[in-house]
């Protein structure tokens, strides 16, 4: 007999919609749960990623409800962005049509693998009444000085006349029109998150629930280090270049210096130095690269000299000036000083470009090494070598007193530098939330006053892609009066990065429909933090960092209390096919649907969370879901052959399956939960079960396959919803056995074993093994010289 999924699943899917199943309310008399998955963006179909993330966290949920909590487990989309400009153009449509007719196709697939989430809840970013809120904060962060303007360079294009971001900048060119990418100064807006950066980093101790590799990641970003700005003069001009570094340990052994290819000092530099032409090439060939490609280890790191000598304080050397693709301005001064034999990217390029290197560090056993004979960086601790008075210092002591000794002379100075900097929010696109400032000739910069929020995303924009932003050619939009002195002003036509709308989307679940504020501040009370956050380890630095980061400033307003906004975070890992990461271009995508109307959602569910534990990659194995589908089927088929009462022995077994598995739910570990729910009907299927075994499966099975275990506790006469049965609770008398397996051994070998009562005293199991005739080959007319006990385990007869 199998079961129809098909029917049985439309049917709860339905009845769990009309019965408002999982419809969330604040209930100070209950404690809550709040349950969230990193809404997705509707690219209008669910992958195999979506179904793991949300499957995991759907059980999560449908186990907090069992065990009594009041749980918030709530769904929205991450609407806006550059994707959907790009399908509405290559569909000839808008991108509000785009988005809209996506969140409809998705809400219908989500519904389909019968997620228990709160619709009434569902927000959607690109809808105004969402973004008027976005529009709220920032002027909030206006107001309060953390949002400013200030001039940065972009990829443009001067072909479509718009922004690019670096992965649109393909060889150089545009990746819509080809076109050679040029680097452009505008004025864009940012928010002063550095003003932050304090706290971002000490809370982070407060997230003893997240995982460490996603700590550490955090940690790094903000980049709190301490070191020395290094001056050094450049040889026959007044100039000075600041070099910050966390070695100074190894300041005697810079042979050159490198400065990033934007640095300010550059074209001055090299003004009328036979170099000029080809760094100024150098300089554009590396402006069309991604930062990324650049700051990253396993790609070849080029640079150019620029004909100038800079002279190192410390031993007044000159070392030639450098520019190189791996040094970027976002970190530091823009300028590293070069310590090839201690720093391995220094190394490597030292050696590509024939440059000087000088040991300063070494092992004692290595004393007299030179520096030509390595043949990699040495980057661990050692004596000061060629470091002039500090010589025989260790580094680590050296450090210190170097530091000092710089400052002193007045040729350093001790520093905190932060890799961290002020967040770009600035899009010259679309669709996203309009950035609400208006210009005035007369007034300068005025902030639209919260009455006339929102400002709206004209519906009429000529949208192409091309020729600048579409808002700046919408003359009602642009033109406008200032809310100040009247007069005739214009409006910005900037749009909001979408990491903005998801920075607080967490708050607006707890009270969607409020009209008075971002969120309602008591709703907000009860069921923030989130206790559960689920979603990719690619989010683990800035989408939770600008979280972290939102959650501070709304309790600077006083509008919460708490300081991070996610008490326990869980990052699944990816869905292989082949080894791959799935995708289309690739070719080995899945498609839930087809699985969903081949085997049912409850399978699907099943499957993805046997296959592998959570945080790490998944492959995919339609085997896998073969497997699921018959074990479902043999717990369909028990219903057949339930008897009067259990015997006392599967009795047991049940109650150590509900502890095991109640143990690893709470830890995430699905894969061998659902093991021991296998073992359980397999004790079933030998010993048969009655109506309380069965039903208890049914509820621990419930929140991995809950369209089958709603049928099933309907078969067996229950009236209400399974998820109002409550989780099994453990007899802790039914973990106790009564008899226990002894293992006899003589002179150290096997030769037994043996069932006794698990209270037996050492006296009557030494007379029961004795006597017992299997043993008597082995110990017969040999005097027996000792009687090793491990209790309720073993004897060891010494003969």
């Amino acid at each position: 007999m199998f079961y129809d999924f098909k029917k049985i699943e439309k049917k709860w899917q339905n009845t769990w919609e009309k019965s408002k199943s999982f419809h969330a309310q604040v209930n100070p008399a209950k404690k809550k749960f709040y349950l969230l998955e990193m809404f997705p963006y509707p690219s209008g179909k669910i992958h195999m990623g979506h179904v793991r993330n949300y499957t995991i966290g759907d059980v999560a949920s449908r186990f907090k409800t069992l065990e009594g909590y009041n749980v918030l487990h709530p769904m929205g989309f991450d609407a806006f962005g550059q994707p959907a400009e790009n399908a509405a153009i290559k569909n000839k449509t808008k991108p509000d049509t785009w988005t809209h007719k996506c969140i409809r196709e998705m809400e219908i697939e989500l519904k389909k693998m019968g997620f228990s989430y709160d619709w009434e809840r569902e927000v959607s970013t690109c809808d105004s009444f969402y973004y008027k809120w976005n529009q709220w904060v920032f002027l909030k962060m206006f107001e309060k000085g953390l949002a400013y303007k200030k001039s940065s360079t972009v990829n443009w294009c001067p072909s479509c006349q718009t922004t690019l971001a670096n992965e649109e900048v393909i060889e150089g060119g545009c990746w819509r029109c080809h076109s050679k990418v040029e680097q452009k100064d505008l004025e864009q807006w940012y928010l002063k998150i550095t003003d932050y950066k304090e706290r971002l980093l000490e809370d982070l101790k407060q997230l003893n629930d997240w995982p460490e590799r996603v700590l550490s990641m955090q940690a790094n970003w903000i980049g709190k280090s301490q070191g020395v700005e290094i001056y050094f003069r450049v040889k026959q001009a007044d100039k000075v270049i600041p070099v910050f570094t966390t070695r100074v340990d190894t300041i005697f052994g810079a042979t050159y210096i490198v400065l990033a290819p934007e640095h300010p000092l550059v074209k001055e530099l090299i003004k009328g130095k036979p170099q000029e032409k080809e760094v100024l090439a150098f300089i554009e060939k590396v402006s069309q690269e991604s930062k990324v490609v650049r700051a990253s280890s396993d790609v070849k790191k080029e640079g150019v000299f620029t004909g100038v000598f800079a002279v190192n304080p410390v031993n007044n050397e000159e070392v030639p000036i450098w520019i190189a693709d791996y040094v970027l301005m976002e970190y530091g001064t823009g300028a590293i000083m070069a310590v090839p034999t201690h720093d391995q990217r220094d190394f490597l390029f030292a050696k590509e470009h024939k440059l000087p290197m000088r040991i300063v560090i070494q092992k004692t056993e290595n004393k007299g090494q030179k520096a030509e004979e390595l043949k990699e960086a040495y980057e661990e601790d050692g004596i000061q070598v060629n470091s002039g008075e500090f010589n025989g210092l260790k580094n680590v002591e050296a450090k210190v007193k170097i530091a000092d000794w710089m400052e002193k002379k007045g040729i350093g100075k001790i520093q905190t530098h932060w890799r961290l900097r002020d967040w770009l929010i600035s899009r010259q696109r679309y669709w996203g939330t309009p950035i609400p400032i208006i210009y005035c000739p007369k007034c300068g910069v005025v902030p639209v006053p919260d009455k006339d929020l929102p400002v709206e995303l004209p519906k009429d924009a000529p949208f192409t892609g091309e020729g600048g932003s579409p808002l700046g050619k919408v003359k009602k939009f642009v033109g406008v009066k200032c809310p100040q002195c009247k007069g005739k002003a214009r409006r910005e036509t900037d749009t909001m990065a979408t990491f903005f709308d998801s920075s607080w989307y967490f708050l607006r679940f707890c009270s969607p429909k409020f009209k008075n504020g971002p969120f309602d501040e008591k709703e907000a009370a009860y069921w923030m933090k989130v206790d559960q956050y689920i979603g990719g380890i690619e989010h683990a630095i800035l989408h939770l960092l600008y979280s972290r980061f939102f959650t501070k400033f709304f309790k600077d307003l006083g509008m919460i209390d708490f300081d991070e906004p996610f008490k326990r975070l869980l990052t699944q890992g990816m869905v292989l096919k082949d080894g791959e990461v799935m995708s289309k271009s690739k070719g080995n995508i899945v498609d839930p649907d087809i699985m969903i109307e081949k085997y049912g959602a409850d399978t699907l569910r099943l499957f993805i969370l046997f296959a592998a534990p959570p945080e790490t990659e998944l492959e995919w194995d339609s085997r896998g879901l073969e497997g699921a589908h018959k074990f479902l089927n043999r717990d369909w088929r028990i219903q057949d052959s339930l008897k009067g009462k259990a015997d006392l022995s599967l009795s047991r077994i049940l109650h150590k399956t509900i502890q095991k598995v109640s143990q690893d739910f709470r830890e995430f570990k699905f894969n061998t939960a659902i093991a021991s729910l296998m073992e359980l009907t397999n004790a079933i299927y030998q010993s048969g079960a009655d109506k309380e075994v069965f039903a208890k499966l049914i509820i621990m099975l419930s929140p991995i396959a809950p369209h089958f275990c709603e049928e099933l506790w309907k078969v067996l006469g229950n009236k209400e919803s399974i998820l109002k049965a409550g989780w099994p609770q453990v007899d802790p008398k039914m973990l106790v056995e009564d008899n226990v397996t002894i293992v006899v051994q003589v002179n150290g070998k096997v030769r037994l074993k043996i069932e006794v009562a698990v209270d037996i005293s050492e006296a009557k199991l030494k007379e029961i093994v004795l006597a017992d005739k299997a043993l008597v080959p082995w110990i017969q007319g040999k005097p027996v010289r000792n009687f090793i006990l491990v209790p309720k385990k073993l004897v060891n007869i010494v003969v």
